[in-house]
């Protein structure tokens, strides 16, 4: 199967389960099948947590940069498991080495960098790292399962 190098919105919709106001990932830039997967997410003053995070000094909740990051991972375990894709079963199980290293602001865009440490069927690990230009903000390992209810 040969799979897309990008992904635009309606593409990661049709493979992620999430929808708006918690489908944190804008396009998918660069693919590569078990290994390496790089997304985008637009920062915008829209975004419903900047009413209350915080009030004056808008900042990016590190919470919703790791799921976007999970969200980016859930992409390339689900398009490099075809056997998974459509199964909108898919959970982040564990976070390592978590550092939150800058804030993310409205008007940033969130480059979210995804390299495949160990992969099985169900279970994968990456590492992720978060970048506004050339400058890392957020970086984690991250776990994951696929597919596991009703297995």
């Amino acid at each position: 199967m040969s799979l897309p190098t990008s992904l635009g919105l309606e593409e990661i919709q049709r493979i992620l389960p999430h929808r708006y106001p918690f489908l944190l990932v804008d396009r998918i830039l660069t693919l590569e099948a078990g290994k390496r997967i790089v997304g985008v997410k637009n920062v915008t003053i829209n975004e419903p947590f900047f009413q209350g995070h915080f009030p004056g000094r808008p900042i990016m909740p590190g919470v919703l940069i790791i799921e976007a990051m999970a969200q980016v991972g859930g992409i390339l375990a689900l398009l490099s498991t075809p056997e998974n894709l459509g199964n909108p079963s898919i959970f982040l199980m564990g976070l390592d080495k978590v550092r939150f290293r800058k804030p993310v602001v409205p008007g940033d865009q969130l480059r979210l960098e995804l390299t495949t440490l160990r992969r099985g069927q169900k279970f994968w690990k990456m590492q992720g790292q978060a970048f506004v230009d050339q400058t890392l903000v957020t970086e984690a390992e991250l776990m994951a399962a696929v597919g596991l209810e009703g297995d």
